[in-house]
């Protein structure tokens, strides 16, 4: 049985269209309908059926998915291991939207043009769930905040950024006392859900700040959104570039603030493990590049 017509049966199944799966795979839908014939008639099942504009596994398709998912892994994890210590196989990345657009995308062109045996499967999420995802062996890697907490031995953790926490308000408003503009202004926090909002939480806390809370967020640049049309004022930490563009925006770096470490958490053992240490290797030569770099300009 070849894996690559698993590869696209699950494709069908995971678009509910063979055209949808068709460019998923880089291939024409005649290929992957042919594929998937060809596979029905080595099992000796339908696999798929119409059902209207889509297509559903039968019942048969179904019952062997789940086991179709993991002779796919573990023909890659095969091909990774017979690789020799040379990077190879999927690499299960995930990162927070803010090191999605931010740190991931100048690692992974890099990494690509050194490695290009390696593939690629990324998850967007937020830090805590990804934490589990690599804990569960789910992920090979993720670049999240860091956690508040001691990371087991069977993982390993860099810090790239250290983030400081900053104020932001819209033009016009007066930044000479921040405190004094933070409990003044309503104000749009940052998700006290996530691992960066708590941050946030404890600096409000420390600094005995009673603030108008109207609204509360997990996404950074909606909240620099609100902010820059006046709409309230927000304690964020400096995360990676880009922002938003055109956003009039004010900027201060708030005194004895906490910091955000955002940084690469990965296993330290699996049969992939030749491409984690060379994904974790451009990781660090970004972080490092980061630093020198300098931060945000601030007011």
């Amino acid at each position: 049985m070849d894996i690559r017509f698993l590869e696209s049966f699950v494709a069908v199944a995971d678009c509910g269209s063979i055209a949808e799966a068709a460019r998923r795979l880089n291939l024409t839908p005649a290929a992957v309908a042919q594929r998937l014939r060809t596979l029905e008639q080595d099992l000796d099942h339908a696999l798929v059926a119409r059902a209207g504009r889509t297509v559903r596994p039968t019942a048969s398709g179904l019952a062997m998915l789940e086991a179709a998912r993991q002779l796919i892994e573990a023909a890659r994890d095969l091909r990774a291991s017979a690789a020799n210590d040379e990077p190879a196989g999927r690499l299960r990345l995930g990162a927070t939207a803010t090191s999605m657009t931010g740190i991931l995308p100048e690692i992974l062109a890099g990494l690509r043009l050194c490695h290009p045996r390696i593939e690629y499967f990324l998850r967007p999420d937020s830090s805590a769930r990804l934490y589990q995802g690599v804990q569960a062996g789910e992920l090979d890697a993720a670049i999240i905040v860091r956690p508040h907490f001691p990371v087991p031995k069977s993982m390993g953790w860099q810090t790239l950024r250290h983030e400081p926490l900053m104020l932001i308000a819209s033009e016009g408003l007066d930044l000479g006392d921040p405190h004094g503009l933070i409990a003044g202004q309503p104000f749009i926090r940052y998700d006290r859900n996530q691992w960066g909002g708590q941050i946030v939480d404890r600096y409000l806390r420390r600094h005995d700040l009673n603030v108008r809370e109207w609204l509360e967020l997990d996404a950074l640049d909606a909240i620099a959104a609100l902010v820059s049309r006046g709409l309230g004022v927000s304690i964020v930490p400096d995360w990676a570039p880009p922002w938003p563009e055109g956003l009039p925006l004010q900027k201060k770096l708030l005194p004895a603030g906490e910091v955000r470490q955002t940084g690469v958490l990965w296993n330290r053992s699996g049969p992939r493990i030749a491409a984690v240490r060379a994904f974790v290797d451009f990781c660090m030569a970004e972080g490092k590049v980061a630093r020198l770099d300098g931060g945000m300009k601030y007011d």
